[in-house]
């Protein structure tokens, strides 16, 4: 009876993950498709039209991007698990809201662009604060409350969140152990030291 009981929940979990968990390689982002972007579907998007992607991303599950202010995510871009990106928030006005219309109500919410440069991860039970701006190569490590904005290659940590360390440091064991991947990381790095941080 045991045996069977395990078996029955073995195939009812790979049924379940087959059809509600299971990632699929293809997304699009407004009218551009993008064959290498993955985003789990536990994964809760509110304005979606206002989220703005950039290939080779990935969004794993039960994450929360509220877009409404709009966020962009850069390509190749790792976003883990139970992460919120909030591109708005009431924490002012909650106090007052029952008062406020319009205009006024403007005023008490904050709304701000959120935007992540290219190839950046994201950690695990993070938060991502309205206004916030990520360069390039940003790793923020798990259970970190991001607000400001912060330069390429930041390592951050915290809640609130500061630059604890850089990315290319952290690399660089990693980096002598595998010298034939040293041309590609290269070649990547000098391409994106010389853009721009990324845009709300």
């Amino acid at each position: 009876m045991t045996a069977l009981r395990a078996l029955v929940n073995r195939w009812r979990r790979r049924w379940w993950h087959l059809l509600f968990f299971r990632m699929l390689f293809g997304e699009r982002s407004g009218w551009r498709s993008l064959p290498g972007t993955r985003i789990s579907p536990a994964t809760c998007i509110e304005h979606e039209a206002d989220l703005v992607l950039e290939d080779e991303v990935f969004i794993g599950h039960f994450n929360y991007i509220e877009a409404s202010a709009g966020v962009r995510i850069g390509r190749g871009t790792q976003v883990t698990n139970f992460v919120s990106i909030v591109s708005h928030s009431t924490h002012r006005a909650v106090r007052v809201a029952a008062q406020l219309t319009g205009a006024e109500l403007d005023v008490a919410v904050i709304r701000a662009p959120i935007a992540m440069g290219e190839r950046c991860f994201i950690g695990p039970h993070s938060t991502i604060e309205a206004g916030s701006t990520l360069g390039h190569g940003t790793l923020v490590a798990a259970h970190s409350r991001v607000r400001g904005v912060f330069a390429d290659f930041a390592v951050l940590s915290g809640s609130p969140a500061r630059q604890v360390g850089d990315t290319r440091r952290l690399d660089a064991p990693w980096l002598a152990e595998h010298p034939e991947l040293r041309a590609d990381y290269e070649r990547w790095l000098a391409r994106v030291s010389g853009q721009a941080a990324p845009a709300p």
